[in-house]
């Protein structure tokens, strides 16, 4: 399905309308513009065409040391073929260290947070949508190819600003347009048996190795590709140490997942691996534990409505463990082949690092509850020790708890002081914590590229000295190594985030070639034969003839020896002229209102029969079908109506593979 059409009326305006004043279209950002983000994304770009050359030298050699028997010529190509080789391996490390780079999206704000991941985007080369378009609008179409010059044009130039995106909300709007529009494109002039003939060329996002087809489908999952990247951008760029930051990190990174959710349901050839059904789960499960994350951290901002006490350590602990159960099914995708041959380095190894971080946190938080706990909370239905596994500190079942603190202390141990019971086990949680944060100081420092990252290693070491210092806190009733083994922690949210796809129906289009008419009916899946204009009188019952429907509105019945079935009109034809004013996009009443003023000369109509898929359009008359159309524009000194925004519906034109299997193209449009 497509974003949808509204039919205009008779007098909606002209062309210029419609289309956008020139100076006026919309435009990516600067790719020369000297910001972290941009010159980082520069270069990327030129990474890719880099490992492009070398890639074409590599097959030429490969190629000649195939073909010849020569043993110099071999050896000579076997040696070149060894530097190219180290020189692939030296760009692919340096993409690899691109794209583990947390230095151009680090978040804004003064807040020590954990730095996030994000994706860089696919890059691509210029494309000549004008040779095909004119084809099919002249061939097909019938229409004055060299009349939508403006058109062709537009569309190149939105395709050229999505190349470089802004790092925002306009960027955002900016690719949710072209995607709409190739929605459109593809419900216009593609076919199952037949594409646009283009070659959609794209780099993978994670090797550099470019890929091509010529189905608009690649082009479209490219396009939510980079959707999805940009939110990760924007969720990684927020600045969560305060709770509007927070809450627009958790939203960007429930859009990124929904992107590349809905990217691998429809999309199930991949040319590329970035694009892979592993790798795309891969980076939903990825994305899914960053949002999972940003709930963690905005639970620890101060909030009045926040509870206190022993519970609230305890959801905190709990939370902790759930981001951290999440990261390590994201280190588990990442791990399996093929996804591992090529996700960068960095990336593993931070997740593995917010994996022991979070663990570690959730028992700091876990003994900070059994510590810090009070008679009524030990007491009540759902103590933290219950909660944690831990055995409970009253007597058996059916015994009353004592209320007094003293009379909990006899039924621990009978020392002084703490409980015993909970002293420990929140000793032994710390140490667990402890050893934890070490691991993850251990993991952040085999990086070569988390080393550089400061905030990262800054936010380590300051858990584990409040890890160390709440230690040395605790009563030493026993000795450390003789603290019991701590159990984990269970997992537990509150708040799961929710895999949302990106809302394009915020994002208001009209089909750029609007004026070859509704889809319905004007479409490369259809063929038509052009009839008229004939003139049709007013008989003694009308023009003895039915209309129905809207955009364009269909001769639904014929009387019999009536005047339309005398000037030629058939069931089923669509009106597309009316007294030389083209109409394709006029409601039912309008065109009654037209034919009821008519007068004694009648009016002018010209139809259109669709034919059989398998027929060829053709027309009897010199000029290719729907062209008498332009004529009679030109002679009525009329311009086509300009259209309406697109409506509220944004849908992506791809059917499911539950209901239609797998296709050829991928990313088919619904019907």
């Amino acid at each position: 399905m497509i974003p949808e059409e509204r039919p205009d009326g008779p007098d909606s305006g002209e062309e210029s309308a419609r289309l956008q004043p020139a100076g006026s279209v919309r435009k990516g950002c600067d790719p020369l513009a000297q910001t972290p983000r941009g010159r980082l994304q520069s270069r990327r770009a030129q990474v890719h065409q880099q490992i492009n050359k070398e890639l074409r030298m590599r097959t030429g050699a490969e190629n000649l040391y195939r073909a010849t028997s020569n043993a110099w010529v071999r050896e000579t190509v076997a040696l070149e073929l060894s530097y190219v080789n180290s020189s692939l391996q030296l760009l692919k490390e340096e993409l690899e260290e691109l794209n583990g780079s947390a230095e151009a999206d680090r978040p804004e704000g003064e807040g020590v947070t954990v730095p996030m991941i994000p994706l860089g985007l696919k890059e691509t080369k210029e494309l000549d949508w004008s040779t095909p378009l004119r084809e099919l609008i002249s061939g097909h179409f019938g229409e004055d190819s060299a009349s939508y010059e403006a058109e062709i044009r537009e569309l190149e130039d939105l395709r050229q600003a999505i190349r470089t995106p802004s790092r925002g909300e306009a960027g955002l709007e900016l690719l949710m347009a072209y995607y709409n529009q190739l929605c459109f494109l593809d419900a216009r002039f593609v076919t199952p048996t037949r594409s646009l003939g283009l070659l959609f060329q794209w780099y993978d996002s994670l090797t550099g190795v470019p890929a091509q087809q010529r189905a608009l489908a690649f082009e479209k999952g490219s396009v939510l590709f980079n959707i999805g990247a940009l939110y990760t951008q924007i969720g990684a760029r927020q600045d969560r140490s305060c709770p509007e930051g927070t809450r627009l990190a958790i939203e960007a990174f429930q859009r990124a997942a929904g992107a590349f959710s809905l990217l691998r349901e429809n999309f199930s050839r991949a040319p590329s691996p970035d694009m892979s059904p592993a790798s795309l789960s891969m980076l939903e499960q990825l994305m899914t534990a960053q949002a999972q994350e940003c709930i963690f951290e905005g639970l620890l901002l101060p909030s009045p409505e926040a509870p206190q006490g022993c519970l609230a350590q305890l959801r905190l602990a709990q939370e902790a463990a759930q981001v951290a159960a999440e990261y390590r099914l994201a280190h588990q995708s990442m791990a399996q082949p093929p996804v591992r041959d090529y996700v960068p380095f960095a990336w593993t190894t931070l997740v593995r690092v917010k994996a022991e971080f979070f663990s570690a946190l959730a028992h700091y938080h876990a003994a900070a509850a059994l510590c810090d706990s009070s008679p009524a909370e030990a007491d009540c239905p759902a103590p933290p020790q219950a909660i944690l596994g831990l055995p409970p500190t009253s007597g058996p079942p059916g015994a009353a708890p004592p209320q007094e603190q003293e009379g909990r202390r006899m039924l621990a141990g009978g020392r002084t002081g703490r409980v015993p019971t909970l002293s420990r086990a929140g000793k032994a949680h710390l140490k667990r914590a402890i050893l934890g944060q070490e691991e993850a100081l251990r993991l952040h420092a085999m990086g070569r590229a988390l080393r550089s990252v400061d905030l990262l290693q800054a936010v380590l070491a300051r858990a584990l000295r409040h890890s160390l210092a709440r230690y040395s806190e605790l009563e030493r009733e026993d000795d450390f190594l003789e603290a019991t083994e701590a159990p984990g922690v269970p997992p537990k949210t509150q708040q799961k985030p929710e895999i949302r796809a990106p809302s394009f129906s915020r994002v208001k289009v009209t089909d750029i070639f609007h004026r070859l008419g509704p889809l319905s009916v004007f479409s490369a899946k259809n063929c038509w034969r052009l009839v008229g204009p004939v003139r049709v009188t007013r008989g003694e019952a009308g023009f003895g003839l039915t209309l129905r429907g809207d955009a364009p509105v269909l001769i639904a019945a014929v009387i019999p020896g009536g005047p339309a079935e005398a000037a030629g009109l058939r069931e089923g034809d669509y009106i597309v002229s009316l007294n030389g004013r083209p109409c394709k996009w006029w409601k039912h009443a309008e065109v009654v209102a037209q034919l009821r003023g008519a007068g004694a000369e009648g009016v002018s109509l010209q139809t259109v029969t669709l034919l059989p898929r398998a027929g060829p359009p053709s027309t009897g008359d010199p000029q290719p079908a729907l062209g008498a159309l332009r004529r009679g524009q030109k002679e009525c000194g009329q311009e086509p109506p300009a259209p309406a925004p697109a409506g509220p519906r944004p849908l992506l034109g791809w059917s499911c593979k539950a209901k239609r299997g797998k296709s050829r193209g991928g990313l088919l449009p619904r019907p």
